[in-house]
């Protein structure tokens, strides 16, 4: 056994034990222990913001682009608002213990369903820094013993956060080792927790494509993971055109690089010849590179050819891939094609074609009239979201507190046997 391997081991012994004694805490426990990390946060914020420069000065040396040190940069501002956000999951109902359901069988027995936590969390993620506490924190108020492995980049901050959250915690009551943070980023580390499964009862990836399939090519235990976020907005021919270009404008250009904005635009032929050139427009002032169908480049010349790789492609950018189609079969028909079950949406007036497009649709979100850009645990009124699953088990779509949970059955007897 490698010296590195017996630490996770290490780590892993330990969360398990911290998950046993913190399903023994009350919700208020769990709050005064959180409003403590978020105090302790704030207390250490010129620590971990000296962390955070040499983990971006390191970035720069390195020469990363500027919008992955952009997703690295922690500040005043910034480091305030994951102190609230800790606050605000303080904040939120406790989902353990409630009890989702209860029966008397004919024999007397009764058979309670009540919700508990899944207890082991493995979260592996990369860049962003405010990952960390999200994580923790979310993992601690819903019961659960969270194991943390950062990337190489945000390293010292990651460290410097999750210091500042155990000891804010523990001094406040939660179970030592209740939050743990690999200390070290050796790509073996992913393997040796992923193969856990004698003390990790989830694992959580959240980044790169690359990323997520190593992770569910070696876990033993359940994964839920995050594929790209191909989303699609169908514009159909009762739309509101004026509407739709507000949406499409929100869904590609506030922030393309989130996983929820809309990387394929399919337009009704009925209304392309009036919608693409105003949309056309407000998107390339807002610096959209345009790709299109032949149908597409007949009314916009801009626009260059779609490749077959375009419809299935996450741009991350300023990019759309646009095509036309003949009918609202057509587009369902394209979306659960090259989709990725993310976010998608329908701009419509028409009640029929809105409720066949919420029915046919096989992705996590999906919209009527409204930029995907809400799939999102906070405009969901999740508070901090743990990520987007787009899974169908157990969870689906922006996983909040509830999502974290799992549930047993409690039956209580007076003697009865099965015989």
């Amino acid at each position: 056994m490698s010296d590195l391997k017996g630490e996770i081991l290490r780590l892993g012994r330990q969360a398990k034990k911290a998950a046993l004694e913190l399903a023994k805490l009350t919700a208020d426990d769990k709050n005064r222990v959180l409003l403590a990390m978020a105090n302790q946060i704030e207390a250490e914020s010129s620590e971990i913001l000296a962390a955070n420069a040499r983990d971006v000065a390191a970035a720069q040396e390195k020469g990363l682009t500027a919008a992955m040190i952009d997703r690295l940069v922690l500040n005043p501002k910034r480091l305030s608002a994951m102190a609230e956000g800790v606050r605000k999951v303080a904040g939120l109902p406790d989902p353990v213990g409630e009890i989702l359901d209860e029966w008397t069988r004919p024999n007397g027995l009764r058979i309670v369903k009540k919700r508990v936590p899944i207890g082991t969390i493995g979260i592996i993620y990369e860049s962003r820094p405010n990952v960390t506490s999200d994580a923790a924190v979310l993992c601690f108020k819903s019961g659960n013993a969270t194991i943390l492995r950062g990337g190489s980049e945000a390293f010292h901050s990651n460290l410097a956060i999750a210091a500042a959250l155990a000891r804010g915690g523990v001094a406040a009551g939660m179970p030592e080792h209740a939050i743990q943070l690999i200390p070290f980023t050796d790509r073996e580390s992913v393997r040796h927790l992923a193969e856990m499964d004698a003390y990790l009862d989830l694992i959580i990836p959240r980044g790169g494509k690359g990323l997520i399939e190593t992770v569910v090519s070696l876990a033993r235990m359940p994964v839920i993971k995050h594929y790209d976020g191909v989303c699609h907005t169908y514009v159909d021919p009762t739309a509101d055109l004026a509407m739709a270009t507000e949406i499409c404008i929100d869904a590609k250009c506030v922030k393309p690089s989130a996983c929820n904005a809309m990387e394929t635009l399919l337009v009704h032929e009925s209304v392309a010849q009036a919608f693409l050139p105003m949309v056309a427009a407000a998107l390339i002032e807002r610096g959209v590179e345009l790709r299109g169908d032949d149908r597409t480049r007949a009314i916009l010349p801009q626009a260059t050819e779609a490749t077959e790789t375009d419809w299935t492609t996450e741009y991350l950018d300023l990019i759309l891939s646009v095509k036309v189609v003949p009918s609202l079969d057509a587009a369902i028909d394209h979306i659960n094609t090259f989709g990725s079950r993310h976010s998608d949406c329908i701009v419509t007036a028409d009640t029929a074609a809105a409720d066949r497009f919420l029915a046919e649709i096989d992705s996590a979100t999906v919209y009527v009239n409204a930029s995907t850009r809400f799939t999102d645990g906070e405009e969901f009124g999740f508070g901090a979201e743990i990520g987007i699953s787009t899974d169908k088990l157990h969870a689906r779509g922006p996983m909040g507190l509830v999502e974290l949970t799992s549930y047993k059955y409690l039956l209580h007897g007076n003697g009865q046997v099965r015989g």
